[in-house]
């Protein structure tokens, strides 16, 4: 939800952009989850019921931010790292978020700053008593010792190697948006994770659909082929998926 500051993208690498074929596949995007565990198992059995007609690929594509604000960070990403739903495969992207907490874990954001996006919920859930560690500790160092320590390492391999973007012929799949006439191979990760103005308020057509979430909205609208099914999980207990299939889509919410 929150715009990062320029320290959190001083990741090594650029990360892996998808292009798939939707030919004969049902797909269904599942918008910021934010530590929303039972909204998104609610929403997975939503989509399991929705997708019963299909006996073809079926594949859920997830937008990024899994972590912090919501009571259950880490069960989500323990949920997205297990199979998916019977019959599905599961593309999980990374959001602002994702990027956030690997770069805390990996000493390039200070915990205040991860903090001061709702980090202190997604501790919580991996069992960290800040005020304990706190006063046990005099070494600000020692207590983001202690804390790396509490993270699964399986977590973090996870967030390491999501990608960031999936192209189809007729959409984009992505967590933030694109920056509006830059070519996709041109995109940065910094702008399809955090960009928001210059894309959403972007006056002409684009040439694909893109299905995105990052900023939350009452409501999954189209907007000039931009659709944002970030309604804000972890305040409304809403969590949004949208179903693609032939080219048409119909917005599913818990």
């Amino acid at each position: 939800m929150s715009i990062l500051k320029p320290w959190a993208w001083r990741t090594s690498a650029a990360r892996r952009r998808l292009r798939l074929s939707l030919e004969g596949t049902l797909v269904y995007a599942v918008g910021d989850v934010h530590g929303c565990y039972d909204e998104l198992l609610a929403l997975e059995a939503m989509i399991e019921a929705d997708a019963a007609f299909h006996s073809g690929h079926k594949v859920i594509v997830m937008l990024g931010d899994y972590v912090d604000r919501g009571p259950a960070s880490s069960g989500v990403l323990e949920h997205l790292i297990a199979p998916p739903p019977p019959g599905f495969e599961r593309i999980c992207l990374t959001g602002n978020h994702e990027v956030a907490l690997l770069d805390y874990c990996e000493g390039r954001l200070p915990r205040a700053d991860w903090l001061s996006l709702g980090a202190d919920a997604t501790l919580a859930s991996y069992g960290v008593n800040l005020d304990y560690l706190g006063q046990t500790y005099r070494s600000s160092g020692k207590v983001d010792a202690e804390i790396r320590k509490l993270i699964p390492a399986q977590h973090l391999r996870f967030l390491r190697d999501l990608p960031v973007m999936v192209e189809t012929e007729r959409f984009i799949f992505v967590h933030a948006g694109i920056r509006p006439g830059i070519d996709l191979d041109e995109q940065k990760d910094v702008d399809l994770i955090q960009i928001r103005s210059d894309f959403l308020d972007y006056p002409h057509g684009l040439k694909q659909w893109v299905i995105h979430g990052h900023t939350p909205v009452a409501a999954a609208v189209p907007r000039g082929r931009k659709l944002n099914i970030d309604t804000g999980a972890f305040h409304t207990g809403r969590l949004t998926a949208v179903r693609i299939w032939r080219g048409k889509g119909h917005v599913i919410s818990t």
